[in-house]
């Protein structure tokens, strides 16, 4: 039976980036909120670590999407202040590739339709800005000055510690059993126990599959590879010498991306840190494997000797994370359908999704309590897969 102790207003499984957020914006409301974490916070199971993580405005996905990322800065400057902890870096993008790919077209429509900065930068130019790339004389170079990065650990330990300074209850290594409707509300079941609540968040990430009734097919986990290489030339690619880039090539699918070595202040390994975006190999999470990573990694140093001459000296560490794709690599943000509006979910971010976590926490919070929300998440709903 539910008791004063084990009811809460929300509970919300899965505290990583959205989680944490999502604890902090409902804690901020007064509420009674239970956060529940199967591994560590943070933690290197799931998408959400590994030192850095790209935020831009120039939205090539989707525009849609700006006004949430509008949001997300607004988000993680207030919790800059309120914790006086930096956790955006303004480095800028540089973003290359053919004039008619859809990274270079995307980027250019989302910026003109909401007036974002971004500076075109002809061969010329863009060879003296940037001489660490060798660019191809069909490419062309884009700069998004107010894009950088945000530091993914330390923003979910912030979100995390004030939610627990507003109240919430915030429980590591405690592995989810099952949850179901129970009453007015719904249980939740843990390797530790039994808990109650009237509203229930799930942001689960690469578990979403698993753990939201009816995504079983819509989710697909794949693993995905992040490598630190050692440079020939350590300065060259220092923080505030040396932007965040993307760069698209039309031999691969998706696309590389990569940021500044970052100084030994930053948490993480040492090095210039570089990946392939792009749905890798399928997976359970669960299984916890140690993954042969050589053919990722060739992938990357390939890269590097075609579009970064000179750069590579050696592999520092490779490190693996789990993304949770959906159909159309866009999020699912919505109340669950069938469940009463008690259940609001977050999945199906495919790897683009710590940016907004900010935005998305407070988007989460709003579903739980109100049932809506005013931010513009209509293009994310989830009845184009279910229900």
């Amino acid at each position: 039976m539910s008791s004063s102790k084990n009811h809460f207003d929300v509970i919300v499984i899965g505290v990583g980036s959205m989680g944490s957020a999502a604890c902090y914006y409902l804690a901020k409301r007064g509420l009674r909120v239970l956060g529940l974490e199967q591994f560590s916070i943070p933690h290197e199971r799931g998408s959400h670590t590994g030192q850095s993580r790209i935020i831009r405005k120039a939205y090539f996905e989707h525009p849609d999407y700006v006004p949430l990322l509008e949001r997300s800065y607004e988000n993680w400057k207030e919790l800059e202040n309120l914790t006086g902890t930096k956790v955006y870096y303004a480095t800028g993008l540089i973003y290359f590739g053919q004039p008619d790919h859809w990274m270079i077209k995307g980027v250019k429509q989302s910026a003109d339709l909401y007036k974002i900065p971004l500076e075109k930068l002809n061969q010329r130019d863009a060879s003296k800005a940037y001489p660490q790339f060798s660019i191809p004389g069909n490419f062309e170079a884009l700069f998004e000055p107010e894009a950088g990065f945000i530091t993914p650990e330390n923003a979910i330990r912030l979100y995390s510690t004030e939610a627990s300074k507003k109240g919430a209850t915030i429980q590591s290594n405690e592995k989810l059993i099952e949850w179901k409707l129970e009453g007015n509300g719904v249980s939740v079941k843990t390797e530790k126990g039994i808990y109650y609540a009237d509203k229930l968040v799930i942001s689960t990430g690469a578990w979403s599959d698993k753990i939201i009734p009816g995504y079983a097919s819509t989710i697909v986990s794949t693993r995905q590879t992040v490598t630190w290489i050692n440079p020939r030339h350590n300065d060259s690619f220092s923080l505030g010498k040396f932007p965040c880039w993307m760069l698209a090539d039309d031999a691969h699918p998706g696309l590389f991306y990569g940021f500044p070595v970052l100084p030994n202040s930053f948490e993480g390994p040492q090095g210039l840190k570089l990946a392939h975006h792009h749905p890798g190999i399928p997976t359970d999470p669960d299984l916890n494997q140690d993954f042969d990573r050589s053919k990722d990694e060739k992938l990357l140093t390939d890269f590097l000797q075609q579009f970064m001459p000179g750069t590579f000296e050696s592999v520092n560490v490779s490190k693996t994370c789990f993304y949770g794709n959906s159909p159309d690599e866009n999020f699912i943000i919505d109340l669950l359908h069938g469940y009463e509006d008690k259940v609001a979910i977050a999945c199906g971010f495919s790897g683009h999704g710590f940016k907004f976590a900010s935005a998305v926490g407070e988007i989460l919070a709003d579903l739980a309590v109100d049932g809506k929300t005013k931010q513009a998440i209509e293009f994310l709903g989830a009845s184009r897969f279910v229900g």
